[in-house]
């Protein structure tokens, strides 16, 4: 675990070039883009949490793994060398730190340092950024040049739960996956993991080891495919090549097969929707009614699909030790959950997998010159800045592939930028938008319903580029890896000491 240095009092604002808010796998990788390109800037990390990590720290519950394969959900400069490519939580744990012992990030956290709010001056150039120490509840305050937001997109404080009607009725525990309780006995209990997503595809097959029963209770099926827990190609490289070519190349079979899957999934949905169902038959016992349980309604990849591990879930399904049912909730009772079929489900334990609580910036207050700042006010530009809006980058992942890999682009533009700026002179970055035509869209074209709930509080996206989010990563690498920095909508403002700046 990362050993990280607590701020001092101090009587005037420690000022660094970037502040980056959360010590996650975006804010790990902003540090080291950071420091390998630009080694004369300096840096601070605030994380409100009491270790780095930021979703593999929170998320407790058994498990707990990434649906995505790590040698693409990996960063980029640093190869994943475990024999398993559908990764658990604490596997990805030791990862993160080692990306964070090896190049001396952990200088640079502070951890317990809860960021309230930001506020930019276009006279000062520059941002105040003031947080609160966990510990003491002291202020701190420092000011930046660039503030970039590596806080994800949900709020860890709480998680979607709905109101269940009657469930103060209900006599035995009900668990949230976002605060699970790491005394929870579960062994020889009736356990109703209400749910079908990621979380819920996780958990049935983690509990049933000692729960008497465990029953996946959804109100409609998702799309769930079966995944080989180790990439043989990527094992049989690892043998014969050095970490780094063995890791480069199988990251590039895995980016192809990824956009593979879902550039077919777009054009050809009934193909691919024949060939999961045939997959899910194959793991599942004859007779099983597949079209009531594992037959969307929607196309794939119009949601992210859930993937499991050697087929993990249909394991534990053939076996009895779980089941599931789809149906809708009535209300709880006394003993369990009614449903509106009139069939109770007994319980002894309730857990609510019902989805994330979408926030952005992780919930801090943001000014600009003494206006606050409506998120849905402003279009994205390129996916990781606002429209009007000075200095400021954040980190927002693909929703059909890897996270990482849109980060790792972002984080180099980033550097870049900041890199032609100095050569110009420039202190102040703007996306302007110029067409009073520019429609809008919802920043996540994305039809979760985690997402639908909270699209509103997010930026929106335009229907020409620049201002586009796209989910397409070789689209993202010409436009952030290879495309202009100086691309006539970023305004370029400010001075340096050798004079003014010609905007």
């Amino acid at each position: 675990m990362a050993t990280v240095t607590a701020l001092r009092p101090q009587t005037h604002a420690e000022h660094v070039d970037m502040v980056i808010v959360g010590a996650g796998i975006s804010g790990i990788g902003m540090a080291y883009y950071l420091q390998r390109d630009l080694p004369g800037k300096t840096y601070t990390i605030l994380e409100g949490r009491d270790r780095v990590g930021g979703t593999w720290d929170l998320f407790r519950y058994p498990g707990i793994r990434s649906d995505s394969d790590l040698h693409t959900y990996g960063f980029a400069f640093k190869p994943w060398t475990d024999e398993q490519s559908i990764a658990d939580g604490p596997a990805i744990l030791r990862y993160i730190d080692e990306t964070v012992a090896e190049n001396g990030i952990d200088r640079r956290i502070r951890l317990g340092h809860h960021v309230e709010r930001a506020t930019w001056s276009t006279e000062d150039a520059r941002w105040t950024v003031e947080a609160t120490r966990k510990d003491t509840g002291e202020p701190v305050t420092l000011t930046c040049s660039w503030l970039f937001c590596a806080a994800g997109y949900y709020r860890y404080e709480q998680g979607y739960l709905p109101q269940f009607e009657g469930a103060e009725r209900f006599g035995g525990k009900i668990v949230h996956p976002q605060h699970w309780p790491q005394d929870l006995d579960y062994s020889g209990k009736r356990v109703v993991v209400i749910g079908s997503g990621a979380t819920a595809v996780t958990l049935v097959p983690a509990m049933t080891d000692t729960a008497a029963h465990v029953t996946m209770l959804q109100r409609s099926p998702t799309y769930v495919v079966s995944l080989p827990e180790k990439d043989p190609v990527a094992n049989v490289l690892k043998r014969i090549l050095p970490p780094k070519q063995a890791y480069a190349i199988t990251r590039r079979k895995n980016i192809w097969l990824q956009k593979t899957v879902y550039r077919l999934s777009q054009d050809r949905p009934e193909l691919v929707k024949r060939m999961i169902r045939r997959g899910v038959r194959r793991r599942l016992p004859e007779g099983y009614d597949i079209d009531t349980h594992f037959t969307p309604t929607y196309k794939p990849w119009d949601q992210r699909m859930c993937a499991v591990p050697d087929g993990d879930l249909f394991e534990a399904i053939s076996s009895g030790r779980a089941s599931v049912v789809t149906d809708h909730i009535d209300t709880f009772t006394e003993n369990g959950i009614l449903l509106k079929s009139g069939r109770e489900l007994e319980a002894d334990i309730i857990v609510t997998a019902t989805g994330l609580d979408l926030q952005l910036f992780g919930g801090m207050q943001i000014a600009v010159d003494g206006e606050p700042l409506v998120p849905h006010d402003h279009f994205a530009y390129k996916g990781f800045m606002l429209s009007d809006v000075p200095n400021l980058a954040f980190a927002v992942g693909y929703t059909n592939s890897s996270w990482t890999l849109k980060v790792d682009l972002v984080c180099e533009f980033l550097c870049r930028l900041i890199v032609h700026m100095d050569a110009r002179g420039a202190t102040i970055a703007t996306p302007v938008n110029d067409d009073p035509q520019m429609g809008a869209r919802p920043l996540l074209d994305f039809g979760a319903g985690y997402v639908q709930r909270a699209i509103d509080r997010f930026p929106v996206q335009g229907t020409k580029a620049p201002w586009t989010v796209t989910m397409a990563y070789a689209a993202d690498v010409e436009r952030l890896r290879h495309g202009v920095v100086d691309d006539g909508i970023l305004r370029f403002s400010g001075v340096r000491e050798r004079g003014a700046l010609a905007a």
